[in-house]
């Protein structure tokens, strides 16, 4: 907090007046992060209602443009010292997934370029799990990965499947 209040030219009694520990100021930054995400996904979903590749195309842009900034060891700082601050931030994640991805999904069906033989509520659930189950420290690591190379792999099987056409056309 020290570092913190100097390098914003204030006391360390005017930080703490504002943010009365280090959770209540990480929490504060990861609420504001969070809506800058949501106002951007939504001016993103405005811009291209009835086009399904442009979305597809933006939401997974600044998505990867987000996760640039996380750094693993940030994450897993966060997930050991604040664990609760660590779940909420999993709730917000999947409530955006959800509500953007979903309402895209659903998009994708009307227009002909997602599956309608396969439900769109299915792909938002299997997407959300394999997320919940990847993106986190200890996998990540695991994988010897960053998060932007985990949820680009998750979403390019999640929407291209892991097979070649080769071997779909075996099926």
């Amino acid at each position: 907090m020290d570092d913190l209040a100097t390098e914003l030219g204030m006391s360390k009694k005017t930080l703490y007046a504002y943010f009365p520990g280090k959770i209540e100021l990480l929490e504060a930054v990861l609420a504001d992060k969070f809506a800058g995400v949501e106002a951007k996904l939504n001016e993103i979903t405005r811009a291209h209602p009835h086009d399904f590749a442009a979305a597809l195309r933006e939401l997974l842009t600044n998505t990867q443009r987000e996760l640039d900034e996380i750094k693993p060891p940030f994450v897993r700082d966060m997930r050991q010292k604040a664990p609760h601050v660590f779940k909420i931030i999993e709730r917000r994640r999947a409530a955006l997934i959800e509500r953007f991805f979903g309402k895209l999904f659903l998009e994708g069906q009307r227009t002909g370029m997602v599956r309608k033989d396969i439900s769109a509520r299915l792909m938002i659930e299997i997407l959300l799990t394999v997320v919940q189950a990847i993106m986190n420290p200890a996998k990540m690591e695991e994988l010897g990965m960053m998060p932007k190379e985990g949820f680009a792999g998750i979403l390019k099987i999640v929407l291209e499947g892991a097979l070649t056409k080769k071997a779909r056309s075996i099926r």
